[in-house]
C-alpha cells in the first residue's frame, strides 16, 4: 500500500485506534496511526496515516476543527455526553432564539475549559478516564482553547443543535456542560459529528467501506500538508537536507519554529523544517 493520508469518516460506536486497525488491515498497511482522536460516540472526520506518512502525524493534529453537535436542556452527567450517569434533573422553560444566540457569543473567543473526568488526559501515568470509572475525582487544571465560532442551526426544544469551529484541544462535551449551566437547566451532548479538520471535510471523507473506491479521501503527504509553506531547495541545499543537515543562506523569511515544506528542484517533497533565527533545522525526513 502507498504512503497516503486518509480522511475517514469514523463510524458510530469504536473507538479511533480501532478505526486505525480497521483501515489498516482493509488496506494492508504496515503502519498506521491517527491525527486527533474522537471519542467511540462520536463520527466524522478522522485523519489516518499510512506507512511513511505516520511521520507527518503531529503536523496535523494542530489544525482546526469544526463540528456539528446536538446538546440536551434539562439534565447533566458525569460524562458530560448520553453515555454517562444522570446527576441532575430539572425543568427547560421556554428560550427564545435571541436569547441562545446572545448566551452563544459569550461561549466564543478565547476561553477556559476544564477538561471532564472522562478523558484520555493522564494524572500520575492513568489516564482520568480510568480514574473516573473508580468513583475518583481529581483536581484537573483549567486551560485555554479557541472557540471562533458556535451557529444555531436548528432549535428544538429541549434539543439545540450547533456547528462549533475551534482550536485544538477543545472539548466538545464540556462546552456542552457548561453551555447547559450558563443557560441554567444543565444540559449534556447526546451526539457529535465532526466536519472538518484543517482542510479534510466531512463530504470528502470515506467509510471503511468506501476506502478503495473514492478517492477524495485519500491525499498524498504533500497534500495533506499543504497548510505549510513551500521552500523549494536548491541541489547543495537538498543535499544538506537529504543527510538531516541544517539548510542556512535562506534569503525568505520565515516566522521563528514555522514549519516548513521541504522540495529539491525537481519539487519532491524531502521533508519537514522549522525555521530558526538563520536556519532551517530538519524536523523530519521522508523516503
Amino acid at each position: 500500500m502507498v504512503d497516503v493520508v486518509i480522511n475517514l469518516n469514523k463510524p458510530k460506536d469504536i473507538s479511533s485506534q480501532q478505526a486505525v486497525t480497521k483501515v489498516k488491515k482493509i488496506l494492508a498497511a504496515r503502519k498506521a496511526g491517527h491525527a486527533g482522536t474522537l471519542d467511540p460516540i462520536a463520527t466524522g472526520v478522522l485523519i489516518i496515516c499510512l506507512n511513511e506518512a505516520t511521520k507527518i502525524t503531529r503536523f496535523l493534529v494542530d489544525l482546526d476543527k469544526q463540528y456539528c453537535v446536538r446538546l440536551k436542556l434539562g439534565e447533566r452527567t458525569d460524562t458530560y455526553d448520553l453515555t454517562g450517569k444522570v446527576l441532575e434533573k430539572r425543568d427547560c422553560p421556554h428560550f427564545e432564539e435571541t436569547d441562545i444566540m446572545r448566551m452563544l457569543r459569550s461561549f466564543t473567543g478565547q476561553i477556559r475549559q476544564v477538561p471532564p473526568m472522562y478523558s484520555a488526559i493522564k494524572v500520575g501515568g492513568q489516564p482520568l478516564y480510568k480514574i473516573a470509572r473508580r468513583g475518583i475525582d481529581v483536581k484537573r487544571q483549567e486551560r485555554t482553547v479557541t472557540v471562533y465560532g458556535i451557529d444555531l442551526i436548528r432549535l428544538d426544544l429541549p434539543y439545540l443543535d450547533l456547528r462549533v469551529t475551534c482550536s485544538r484541544g477543545t472539548y466538545i462535551r464540556t462546552l456542552c456542560d457548561d453551555i447547559g449551566k450558563a443557560l441554567g437547566p444543565g444540559g449534556y451532548m447526546v451526539s457529535l459529528e465532526r466536519t472538518k479538520i484543517g482542510n479534510f471535510r466531512i463530504e470528502d471523507a470515506a467509510s471503511p467501506e468506501e476506502l478503495k473506491e473514492k478517492k477524495a479521501a485519500l491525499h498524498s503527504i504533500d497534500e495533506a500538508i499543504a497548510h505549510l509553506d513551500e521552500l523549494l531547495l536548491d541541489e547543495e541545499s537538498s543535499r544538506r537536507a537529504r543527510r538531516g543537515m541544517s539548510v542556512i543562506g535562506i534569503t525568505k523569511n520565515f516566522t521563528i519554529n514555522q514549519y516548513i515544506r521541504l522540495k529539491d528542484p525537481e519539487e519532491n517533497l524531502l521533508g519537514i523544517g522549522r525555521a530558526e533565527k538563520n536556519r532551517i533545522r530538519i524536523e523530519r525526513l521522508l523516503n
